[in-house]
């Protein structure tokens, strides 16, 4: 049976080799970051917010740190710009607000959480979903706040050696190693109530083709959450987790077979290695509030806290 009373959250910050975070000077500060976030995740949960609540804020927190590929730390197209994509699930009612393509949102997951919350449809994209957040009246930022030093050198990098890859990836398939690495974030909770809620937000892959979506936006490719079973936000090469619908097969595992935790998140990442060698990896917080990831690559950016315990990091 579910614990009661009880809370957990989960983040992820991407997945990679990670080659160059060898020094502890800068394992320290992306374990840092992520352990701020939790914590101010935690007093939303513990002064009785809600799941739904809790991702919107840990993922806006993870947008506006350009450390992460999300929001103000968004990796640029080929074109040299940003487009970013969204979304967010709540376990209790299924509903969910999702956004693609879209550029000058400071927050795109408060986009997708409108959309949740106000709009008939579940996915908005580019231009319509400009519109929507303009009706709404989000917050815009100019274009040069998404053009960071750093981003702006990855996207030098990637274009002139016409190369299209995983902010996280290796010289190998990248040829290109840069002085810092950033990732994808995701949210996931549980709340003291039992309802479950999961958010994930992107700026793609570096150098992606323009209009390019992956799985971060795609219900049940990318994110999912569901209270009968789980919630969880993937991380990786998108289209491979597009292929596998791999957040819902998750959750499938949890319910027909079930799974807890850990074999749920451990047999799926088995099968995105199985059928496309898929490279990324997830999070996972099932409906007891137990906490599991995996992951295909050498490392994966996450942190959790289980049933209310002790705050944990690792690359």
């Amino acid at each position: 049976m579910p614990k009661n009373n009880t809370y957990s959250l989960m983040l992820h910050g991407g997945a990679g080799t990670l080659d160059n975070v060898k020094t502890q000077e800068i394992i320290d500060h992306y374990s840092e970051q992520i352990r701020v976030i939790l914590e101010k995740g935690r007093s939303c949960l513990l002064e009785g917010g809600s799941a739904l609540d809790t991702v919107t804020l840990c993922a806006s927190l993870l947008e506006d740190n350009e450390l992460f590929n999300a929001g103000k730390g968004s990796v640029l197209n080929e074109d040299g710009e940003v487009e970013m994509d969204a979304a967010i699930m709540d376990g209790k009612t299924l509903k969910a607000g999702a956004v693609a393509s879209i550029k000058n949102i400071k927050n795109p997951i408060k986009l997708a959480r409108s959309i949740l919350e106000e709009c008939e449809h579940v996915m908005l994209i580019g231009q319509g979903a400009n519109r929507f957040a303009n009706h709404f009246n989000l917050e815009m930022a100019p274009s040069d706040y998404f053009l960071t030093e750093d981003r702006v050198k990855q996207w030098q990098a990637a274009y002139q050696s016409n190369r299209i890859g995983l902010d996280h990836d290796s010289q190998d398939l990248m040829e290109i190693k840069y002085d810092d690495k950033y990732g994808t974030i995701g949210a996931i909770a549980r709340d003291i109530n039992g309802n479950l809620a999961a958010a994930t937000s992107t700026g793609g892959l570096v150098n992606k083709r323009y209009g390019r979506v992956g799985d971060s936006p795609i219900i049940g490719s990318g994110v999912y959450a569901d209270n009968e079973t789980c919630a969880v936000s993937c991380t990786g090469y998108g289209e491979d987790f597009m292929r596998t619908v791999l957040a819902k097969t998750a959750s499938d595992l949890i319910l027909f077979k079930g799974l807890d935790a850990e074999m749920a998140s451990e047999q799926a990442i088995a099968y995105l290695r199985r059928k496309v060698n898929g490279r990324g990896g997830l999070i996972l917080i099932d409906y007891n509030g137990n906490c599991a990831k995996g992951f295909t690559t050498n490392k994966m950016i996450h942190g959790w806290i289980q049933h209310g315990g002790n705050t944990y990091c690792k690359l």
